[in-house]
């Protein structure tokens, strides 16, 4: 502001800071942050996120278990509220949120969630259901004999402890750990920039991989994983990964799979049932059955009718009850595939020693817990020996006075005052100040022959453990072998089975296909003659009469349905098309569609040229060498060709037949044969040959094939099929929708390229035979229609007629409409 002038409106007196710092001192931003930040990490993962390698215990579980301890809430003991367990710890050790340590408190008393419980609750502490623990005001609490073993010999200067927060009292670093709790309940923990995912394990097993390294401490890690296999899962489950496991114990990290133990029953109903009895670890059962029941609504997975949950206090067990036509095996592994029946476990040994995080292999954390109590037992050794040697030194001076009994009396007698009396004991025999402390404390009981003896006994006793305690601290294998010994007495006393079985099979084995998650259910396939593809159950058409009109199953008007195939799920569709390749898909890679859509086109699936177009469909189950192909064309060429020829043709496709240039040829009809199978072929004008195929030898995919009929004037080739034993019929369907059974004992068997005899008669009414199939009396037929009509019905609702009948009407047609094709469905043994 200029000076002589005044405040303008709004503006005021600039303030001054008051206090003005004697030192600036200019810091980095970029360290201070590091260093902040660092400090920061490291207190997190020391004080917070990682177990200590030694007990497998975090700050706050070993807070919990010495305020319990040191308030003498213990087993032996009554149950103790929760909510004053929770007051002490918090108040002394802990100085962090209730809740926080609640929390830790429950875990530690679920035996879902830890292999030995550390605390025995009573009341509500949670389910494997995933219900939460009920209020501390409710629960109450004690340490377990586990808990026990853990913190024994905890006042005998056998760990180091620290002052509390406050400093008002000493808390210890580390427990002195009678068992492997590392190794034994596991931990988990997000630590900053690093993690740990301990699981847990059967104490037997672990102990005896303790031993065996304390017998040999050279032992390799693939020893040692003979004792210790796998995990162990309180939930149990079956551990799946051979490699993973390999991989966690011998680097430290590691991934396997869980899977629920499940079996396959049958009810009473005779329907199957998917009854699961063991879920993974950590996985909470209600909300596994809720996404299950969520996959089931959106038809993601299929086959389940019914989801119960029958779990009580004798175990668990939940009841996936499968529909008639479900498949349980295709059912369970969906439930895998798509829900936390199966799930990762990702391994990660990473533990503090001596402060630092450490990523450990087995026998690193084996070797760590060793020197753990290696160093606890010498401590209580040198304890023991402090005491017993302090023990030993009054009993000395007490067996002096004992000897001396009346001299040392009389010195009492005369003495004015008690310092006098112990100067002059100490000055006539040579004794030191405690030890005439306690000849003066003495009381003249002592004095009895009887306790006199009690006396020497006990000094002859304490001088034994003596010359025990000090050979104990020059002898290694002294150590190891009470290290040892105390082992096998907690696993004696607290070892349980394993729960969780170990599966030998590989975890990259268990990578399912995606047919092994797919119903092997009857379909049917439809191409128009646009070239849409659909697929849809077998159960869309329902069976009508013999004569009926059918129902209307196609996309648009203008487009005719040229096509009809029945096949399962997992069959292998082969497509033939006019230049004589063949292409393969699987059946279930064909988008399923309802009756009324019209589907996707073909080559959007198969790699087709521009003019090209399918004229023939066939399935098979696979490339077997010991099947063939036979292909029909329309001139009545015909070629045999082995089925796995074919077997990289897929989606690019492989030629299949060669077509002579000089005649507009193709494809009308395909068998799957044996080698020496009969087989007959149809032209339609009505004229059939049946021939044998033992002399035919098959051809290269390049060969144009050999004449198979001789056709007569405007006729041409509609169908051929195999001569399938005493019990088939021929079934042959007209444009106009009549048909026939005709049996193949009126057809003898004659050499190749023959005109044939008479199957069928052809006339203005029935029009021309479109297609013959071989059936049985069991047999279903779907015959479908340019426009799109489809009619399913059985085939004994067909007449058996001669060889020159005209048949029986088998679907109505409207005027102006022809039969297009049509399919076959035999039960158990289909025909394809």
């Amino acid at each position: 502001m200029a000076k002589g002038k005044g405040k303008g409106k709004g503006e005021q007196d600039e303030k001054l800071p008051t206090t003005v710092a004697k030192e600036i001192i200019p810091v980095e931003i970029e360290d201070q942050m590091k260093k902040s930040y660092l400090a920061y990490a490291m207190s997190v993962i020391v004080g917070r996120a990682l177990p200590d390698v030694r007990d497998g215990l975090k700050p706050v579980h070993r807070r919990i278990l010495h305020a319990m301890n040191e308030r003498a809430w213990r087993q032996d003991r009554a149950y103790v509220k929760s909510a004053k367990i929770v007051g002490e710890v918090i108040g002394n050790y802990h100085p962090h949120g209730d809740s926080a340590v609640y929390d830790t408190m429950v875990r530690m008393a679920q035996p879902f969630s830890l292999r030995q419980v550390l605390i025995d609750g009573q009341g509500n502490f949670g389910s494997v259901d995933g219900d939460p623990a009920a209020a501390y005001r409710y629960t109450e609490a004690r340490l377990t004999g586990m808990a026990e073993e853990l913190l024994r010999d905890i006042d005998k200067e056998t760990v180091n402890f620290n002052d509390n927060f406050d400093g008002t009292r000493r808390e210890p670093q580390v427990l002195p750990a009678a068992w492997p709790n590392l190794l034994v309940n596991g931990s988990s923990g997000i630590a900053v920039g690093m993690a740990t995912k301990i699981p847990p394990h059967n104490l037997k097993e672990v102990v005896s991989a303790l031993e065996l390294l304390i017998d040999n401490p050279d032992v390799s890690i693939k020893e040692l994983m003979k004792k210790v296999p796998a995990p162990d899962f309180p939930t149990g489950g079956i551990i799946i990964g051979k490699d993973g496991l390999k991989s966690a114990y011998t680097t430290g990290r590691g991934s396997i799979k869980i899977r629920a133990v499940a079996n396959i029953e049958e009810n009473s109903r005779g329907r199957e049932a998917i009854i699961v009895t063991e879920i993974p670890y950590e996985v909470r059962k209600n909300d596994l059955l809720a996404r299950i029941a969520d996959l089931v609504n959106s038809k993601k997975i299929e086959g389940i009718s019914e989801i119960r949950d029958e779990s009580d206090r004798t175990g668990m067990r939940i009841v996936f009850e499968l529909r008639k036509e479900a498949q349980a095996n295709i059912v369970l592994n969906q439930l895998y595939q798509h829900t936390a029946l199966q799930i990762n476990y990702g391994i990660i040994f990473l533990a503090l020693v001596n402060q630092e995080p450490k990523l450990l292999n087995l026998k690193q954390m084996l070797q760590h817990y060793l020197t753990h109590r290696r160093e606890v037992i010498e401590r209580r050794t040198k304890y023991d020996l402090r005491k017993a040697e302090e023990r030993a030194h009054i009993l000395e001076g007490l067996k002096i006075a004992l000897d001396f009994i009346d001299e040392v009396i009389k010195i009492i007698r005369k003495s004015e005052t008690v310092d006098i009396a112990r100067s002059s004991l100490m000055k006539r025999f040579k004794l030191s100040e405690i030890q005439s402390n306690a000849i003066l404390e003495m009381r003249l009981q002592k004095l009895t022959s009887l306790e006199s003896k009690k006396i020497l006994e006990e000094l002859n006793e304490i001088k034994k453990l003596i010359g025990e305690l000090k050979a104990i601290l020059k002898s290694e294998s002294k150590m190891l072998g009470i290290i040892k010994s105390e082992l096998g007495v907690v696993t004696q006393k607290h070892g349980i089975d394993r729960a969780s079985e170990v599966s030998l099979v590989d975890a990259d084995s268990l990578k399912m296909d995606t047919e092994d998650l797919i119903q092997n259910e009857n379909e049917v396939i439809t191409i128009s003659e646009g070239g849409y593809i659909r697929r849809m159950p077998l159960d869309t058409f329902k069976r009508q009469h013999r004569g009926g009109k059918g129902v209307i199953s196609g996309g648009k008007k203008e487009d005719a349905l040229k096509h009809v195939h029945f096949c399962q799920s997992l069959d292998y569709l082969l497509f033939f098309s006019t230049r004589g390749k063949v292409f393969y898909m699987k059946a279930y890679e064909v988008p399923e569609a309802t009756k009324d859509a019209r589907g996707k086109h073909i080559k959007g699936f198969l790699s087709l040229g521009a003019d090209e177009v399918v004229t023939v469909i066939r399935s098979v189950t696979d490339f077997s060498e010991k099947k063939y192909l036979l292909m029909l064309t329309r001139l009545g060429i015909i070629k045999k060709l082995e089925l796995s020829q074919i077997s990289n043709a897929k989606k690019g496709g492989v030629m299949a037949m060669q077509f002579k240039a000089s005649e507009k040829d193709y494809l009308v009809d395909v068998a799957i044969v044996d080698d020496k199978d009969d087989i007959f072929m149809a032209t339609a004008e009505g004229a059939g040959l049946r021939t044998n195929l033992g002399k035919m030898r098959p051809q290269g995919r390049a060969a144009s094939g050999i004449i198979g009929m001789t056709l007569e004037g405007q006729d041409y080739m509609s169908g051929l099929d195999v001569v399938r034993g005493n019990k088939s019929f021929l079934l042959v369907v007209s444009e106009s929708g009549y048909g026939k059974r005709v049996k193949y004992d009126e057809f003898g068997s004659k050499g190749r390229g023959g005109k044939g005899m008479a199957f069928f008669k052809s006339t203005d009414k029935t029009g021309k035979a479109v297609a013959i199939r071989t059936v049985t009396e069991d047999a279903e037929v779907i015959v479908t229609t340019l426009s799109g009509m489809v009619l399913r019905s059985e085939v004994k609702q067909i007449a058996l007629q001669g060889r020159t009948a005209s048949g029986v009407r088998v679907v109505d047609i409207t005027a102006g409409d022809k039969v297009a094709d049509m399919t076959v469905y035999i039960p158990e043994t289909t025909t394809k």
